[in-house]
């Protein structure tokens, strides 16, 4: 499930992607319509309940927070991340998973961003994976920022979450763009018919993901919503391996799949009808 293109096709599409952002700015700049209604600085809650196949009666209601797309410095600041942080401590959450791209420009960044999430409080605790950018800029540094506050990530790697006589599987994929995800290696210690929960940052890996019926829940990032949508019309810019499935809930095959909207922004400090935010995932039997 490696993903890898040319340098002059991956270049096609860079220059398209930020022409779109660039057009994107100039309307925000011209008509002041965008910049007042910016909504970029207010987390929120989005909240699902989700039936899951063969889920133990021991992990209903078992309740996971998701955050995604942090993108500290220069336009996410650390406030909006400890807003975050606050609303997800009074959310009494199981567990709390990061799916990806901490970093934009900056990565030793990525230490003053852990810092502040080190300050979530779950159940059944933290566990990251990583996105595209982190590698683009560095993962090991990355990666460094996580073990300093002791959050695992995952890459190729899952980890029981048992409750009671009830067990789900939290699986966490490598980046499915610039990464090397092996999902048959994942889920090798995978218990036999425990759900699995899929951590991987790029949505549109779901069509080959959801192949695998051990998998009941994709959650994904990556998109940022399109940081812009616009009703009837959608998003103005989406990246790779983010088009297909670029925002919200999606049922693929037998799998749900969540794209979370992220919570911060690059390219331009702008959000509309896209609030930065905090998915609310509520298993329940099927």
């Amino acid at each position: 499930m490696h993903v890898s293109e040319g340098l002059s096709r991956f270049s096609r599409r860079e220059f398209l992607r930020f022409s779109g952002w660039s057009l994107v700015a100039t309307l925000a700049a011209t008509s002041g319509f965008l910049a007042t209604q910016n909504e970029a600085k207010r987390a929120q809650v989005f909240s699902k309940i989700l039936p899951i196949k063969g889920l133990h009666a021991s992990l209903e209601g078992f309740k996971i927070l998701q955050m995604s797309d942090f993108h500290l410095y220069p336009y996410t600041q650390p406030e909006l991340v400890q807003q975050a942080v606050s609303i997800c401590n009074t959310r009494n959450a199981d567990l709390i998973v990061l799916t990806g791209d901490y970093v934009w420009r900056q990565v030793d960044a990525v230490f003053e961003l852990t810092a502040i999430l080190s300050n979530l409080k779950s159940k059944h605790g933290i566990f990251a994976v990583i996105g595209n950018h982190d590698i683009w800029t560095n993962v090991n540094v990355v990666k460094a920022g996580f073990n300093q506050q002791r959050i695992p990530v995952l890459v190729n790697q899952g980890v029981p979450i048992s409750v009671g006589n009830g067990s789900l599987y939290l699986a966490g994929l490598d980046d499915g763009q610039s990464g090397k995800p092996d999902l048959k290696t994942t889920l090798e210690d995978a218990p036999s018919g425990a759900p699995v929960v899929l951590l991987l940052h790029e949505p549109d890996l779901a069509d080959r993901v959801s192949k695998d019926s051990r998998v009941s829940l994709q959650l994904s990032g990556h998109t940022h919503g399109g940081q812009i949508r616009l009703p009837g019309i959608g998003a103005f810019i989406l990246p790779y391996l983010g088009r297909k499935y670029d925002y919200g809930l999606y049922r693929v095959d037998q799998m749900w799949l969540y794209t979370n909207g992220g919570i911060g922004t690059i390219s331009i400090p702008v959000r509309y009808n896209c609030p930065p935010e905090i998915t609310e995932i509520i298993l329940t039997s099927a």
